[in-house]
């Protein structure tokens, strides 16, 4: 019997024009570089194959305008970088970004990550996940909706190969705390970062700074980093 779907997700389907420019380079990149969840063939995706070689795999949950993965990509061209969002313009504007900078290892996914993740995805295949600024869904009675909860925690950690990470980012300190105690609770990862007041994680001098993250600073938001990584099993 096939598993439930889940009735909560994270994330809205945001609609939105794409401008003209954005259309042009999904006209002329989609084709190789994306593709949708929902019409992938059952079972593992061949990334090997879909990239033309093999290499580590980084998963980016919410790509966004793509202003961090681009550049994260560019600065690791020995990765395969996997990024999955369901905002079209915004992978959109990821692949002007890309066609710019001439990445050939970055690849494109539209829908639901967590779809991604359990069903195509197969165990210990990724070296890294990083989740940055994912919908805080502020209010309580939407808390329920925030994508870092103990299922996906635990399915992430089951696909990281040992010693791979997962990396989160937050300007929202209740959901920072939150992030920490569902991660500190999965028994098969452990905080890289332990020592560190609080257990956050410094903050990296490779993760770019966005504008969005400089405007969260100027509202009084300080930016947690969190970095877990897989036991060795």
């Amino acid at each position: 019997m096939d598993a439930p779907r889940r009735t909560v997700v994270s994330f809205v389907n945001r609609g939105g024009r794409m401008t003209v420019g954005q259309t042009r380079a999904w006209e002329r990149q989609w084709p190789s570089m994306g593709r949708d969840i929902t019409s992938l063939p059952p079972g593992p995706l061949d990334l090997d194959a879909w990239f033309g070689r093999s290499a580590p795999v980084v998963l980016e949950i919410g790509s966004g305008m793509g202003e961090t993965t681009a550049a994260l990509a560019e600065a690791a061209p020995e990765v395969n970088y996997v990024a999955v969002d369901v905002y079209q313009p915004g992978l959109a504007q990821l692949m002007m970004r890309a066609e710019t900078a001439d990445l050939k290892n970055l690849r494109l996914l539209r829908g639901d990550a967590v779809v991604l993740l359990e069903e195509h995805l197969p165990e210990q295949s990724l070296s890294g996940v990083r989740i940055f600024y994912p919908d805080p869904w502020p209010k309580k009675k939407h808390h329920k909706r925030r994508l870092v909860q103990p299922s996906l925690v635990s399915v992430v950690a089951s696909r990281l190969v040992p010693g791979g990470t997962l990396h989160l980012a937050t300007d929202w300190e209740h959901y920072a705390e939150h992030m920490m105690e569902v991660c500190s609770a999965e028994p098969s990862l452990r905080n890289r970062h332990a020592d560190e007041p609080g257990g956050w994680a410094p903050r990296p001098v490779w993760r770019p700074l966005t504008k969005f993250e400089s405007r969260a600073e100027q509202d009084g938001r300080v930016s947690r980093d969190l970095i877990f990584e897989r036991t060795v099993s």
